[in-house]
Formats: C-alpha cells, sequence, structure tokens
C-alpha cells in the first residue's frame, strides 16, 4: 500500500529516516510493510529498552486495557500508579522520594524547570551547549545541538544561558569547560538569579559525548553553594543505557532533581521527575498535573518493565554488549584513521564521530546501513553517528551491526572522497 495521501497529510516539518512503512516489531528487528526486516540500532530513539514488544510487557499492557485505561490523578490516585512508585522508589538515587510524573521528556524537563523556579524564587537556567531537551518552545529554548529545533519558532523563553560542555575532541578540555562556566557567572547573570542548572551526564543529540566527573563534581559545587538547583536529565541516559541504572551514578553525584522518560516504560508515553520532598513540599496543590498523566497502562507497562530489566540483567548486558561494540568500533578507526576521528560512548550509548572534512558522510552511512537492511541515526552538528540498541541485543547481534557499520563507512568514504 502506498498510503500517498496519507503520507502526504502529515505534517512536513517531521522529518525521518526513511520512506517506510513498519507493520511489525520484536526484540532488535523491525518489519516493513514491503516486506523487509532491519536491525535496530535506534530503539526508537533509545525508547524500547526491554527490546520491541517484550512479551512481559505486551502482557501487562493487554492486562490492564481490560481493567482502567485512563484514572485521571488529579480526581484520584490509581492503583497502577502508586504501584510503579512503590516499584521507582528504592532505585532512585538518594534523597530523591519524590515524583511528578508526566508523559514526554520535554515535559519532564519543563515541569524540573517549575519545580526549581517554585522551590528557589529564582527564574534563569543555565544549559550546555549541544544539549537537547526537548522540542516545546520553553525547551527549545533550552536546546543548543542543533539549530532544526529552534529555527523560525522563537521567540523563546528568556533567562536561559549557555555554557560550553567538556568535549576534548572539538577542543573544549574539563579545565576550559569550568573556566567558561564560572565566567558566566562573571560576564553574564549573578547567581542570584538562576533557579537551575539543567544538564545531560552525556550529551545526546549533540553527539553522545560523556561529561567528566571533574566537571559534573564542579558544577554540583557551584550549585550547592549559591542555592540553584542541579537537574540531570537522564530521559536518554535513564534504565540501564549506559550500563548504569542511571548515568549519575558513573560521577557519583546526587541531583537535587532528576528527569527520566524513553526507557521508562518500553514504548508507552511516560516520564517522570524525582526530586526531594523538601524542594516539592513548597508548592501548592493543584499546581501540577495533566490530563494523561501517569496513564494507567503506561504505569503497567512500567512495572513490567523495571521487572525485565532485573530479571534479565540488562544493565549488566548494556555494559557487556557496549564494551563489545566499542571495542569492535575502536577497532575500525584503528584501521581507517582518516575516516573515523573517535569513538565515545558508555553502555549501550555510543558514538562515532567522523572527520569533519568528510562533510555529509554520517547522512551517507545512516543511508549506506539502511540500504543493508540495519537502522543507524545520526546526531550532533559534527559528523557523528550513534549506535543505541535494546539493552536485550545480543551478541551475534552486535557482530552483524558492526559487520554492516563497516560496509557502510567504506561505502560512504569511498563516495565522499570520489
Amino acid at each position: 500500500m502506498a498510503h500517498v495521501s496519507a503520507k502526504r497529510a502529515i505534517n512536513r516539518g517531521v522529518g525521518r529516516l526513511a520512506d517506510l512503512v513498519v507493520t511489525e516489531a520484536k526484540g532488535c528487528w523491525v518489519a516493513t510493510e514491503e516486506g523487509r526486516k532491519l536491525l535496530d540500532m535506534a530503539s526508537g530513539i533509545g525508547v524500547v529498552s526491554t527490546g520491541h514488544c517484550h512479551p512481559r510487557v505486551v502482557a501487562a499492557a493487554q492486562e490492564q486495557v481490560g481493567r482502567v485505561i485512563h484514572a485521571q490523578v488529579n480526581i484520584a490516585y490509581h492503583d497502577k500508579m502508586l504501584e510503579l512508585t512503590d516499584v521507582l522508589q528504592p532505585l532512585m538515587p538518594k534523597g530523591l522520594d519524590s515524583v511528578f510524573y508526566t508523559n514526554s521528556g520535554a515535559e519532564a524537563v519543563e515541569n524540573a524547570v517549575k519545580i526549581a523556579r517554585n522551590a528557589t524564587g529564582k527564574g534563569g537556567v543555565i544549559v550546555m551547549q549541544g544539549s537537547y531537551h526537548g522540542r516545546t518552545l520553553g525547551t527549545a529554548a533550552m536546546t543548543t545541538s542543533g539549530r532544526g529545533y529552534r529555527q523560525k519558532f522563537g521567540p523563546f523563553m528568556p533567562s536561559v544561558y549557555v555554557t560550553p560542555f567538556p568535549y576534548e575532541h572539538q577542543g573544549t578540555s574539563t579545565a576550559k569547560a569550568i573556566a567558561e562556566f564560572d565566567l558566566l557567572f562573571k560576564q553574564q547573570v549573578h547567581p542570584d538569579d538562576i533557579a537551575a542548572v539543567v544538564m545531560e551526564p552525556v550529551l545526546g543529540e549533540g553527539g553522545y559525548v560523556p561529561a567528566t566527573r571533574e566537571y559534573v563534581e564542579h558544577v554540583q559545587a557551584f550549585c550547592k553553594a549559591n542555592d540553584i538547583l542541579l537537574v540531570m536529565d537522564e530521559v536518554q541516559t535513564g534504565f540501564g543505557r549506559t550500563g548504569k541504572l542511571f548515568a549519575t551514578e558513573h560521577f557519583d553525584v546526587v541531583p537535587d532533581i532528576l528527569v527520566t522518560a524513553k526507557g521508562i516504560a518500553s514504548g508507552f508515553p511516560l516520564a517522570a521527575v524525582w526530586s526531594r520532598q523538601d524542594i516539592t513540599d513548597k508548592q501548592d496543590p493543584g499546581t501540577m498535573g495533566g490530563t494523561y498523566t501517569a496513564n494507567a497502562v503506561a504505569c503497567a507497562a512500567a512495572i513490567a518493565t523495571q521487572q525485565v530489566i532485573k530479571d534479565e540483567n540488562l544493565v549488566q548486558n548494556s555494559h557487556d554488549r557496549g564494551a563489545q561494540l566499542m571495542d569492535a568500533l575502536r577497532g575500525i578507526q584503528k584501521d581507517r584513521p582518516d575516516i573515523v576521528s573517535d569513538v565515545r560512548g558508555l553502555g549501550c550509548m555510543v558514538g562515532v564521530e567522523f572527520n569533519t572534512k568528510l562533510s555529509g558522510i554520517k547522512g551517507a552511512v545512516s543511508k549506506a546501513c539502511l540500504d543493508r537492511d540495519m537502522i543507524l541515526l545520526g546526531c550532533s552538528a559534527f559528523e557523528t553517528v550513534r549506535f543505541i540498541p535494546p539493552l536485550t541485543v545480543s551478541a551475534d547481534e552486535i557482530d552483524r551491526a558492526v559487520e554492516i557499520f563497516t560496509e557502510a563507512v567504506d561505502e560512504a568514504a569511498s563516495s565522499a572522497s570520489s
């Protein structure tokens, strides 16, 4: 089926990798209407951590659909929201004992900013160069990973300040990033005007660049000394993606607010903003909410998701398969140093950056992978692609992904240099 009329009706502003129609998915594989079977190294952009249609998640959602689909949280509690909270609370970094549920990462980030503003009585926000926090007007103001998220949509939320993120490969050392962070407060804004510093522990759309411990510790110390709340955006990194349950564990840092979404519910729309009760108790009842907040079916899926992550040891598998992938990709880098300039990441969140002289190569590599039946996405203002497989990915599937990627890189580089 061509679906010509329906495709034309979809808003032109929605870009996509290919003109495919997905009809089915299982584990690390996606099937299309045309009969193709694709190895998925994108996981719906880091969402289906338990793999597509994990049977336990499917069963939980199916059962819940027959009980309660929608139970509005501003009317009453519902059992699955409370059960999910009981499941998640022991997993959270120590001290984070208050949660607000919403539907998406962008909504969660915006509500984190609301919480910070309410608690501190201040309005300004600091974000990192290369960050991605969402597409709403508020979160687009905080997003600097690519101009496409902002172009022709302004004016945006004011009082957002941008500071460099440690990105050694592109010339920003940890020391330079720290110096620029401190300088911002001397040149542009007083700490008394800043409610929150919002950062990703690993830049997502900005290129899969992990922060450094020294930088995170410096930012946290500054925040503590100046009544500024540290908000960690773990929308993409949370729930095992980086080989730890949360990426902040790599830095031994507990933020004031932790934002989660994507991998929380295996593809059902759900997000959670965790904080401390001494922060959220400053809010008046009625100031938070939403029509679909903590949807009952999504909560049931999230409960099953957490059980699968634990029972199938997916955090460890993320670490192991990520190490396997990184080793193989660094082998490609070693053999092709004029093409691949950097391989980096944590767990199953791995970025490959190409020589900047090879303009357009990330798109060419993605296309060549798709031609070989593998989904691989680009990211960053630089020539970077990213591997985000489901955390259920097997060693054989990683090997196959590397095989396809190697062929794709050679084809794309040959075209770029000819």
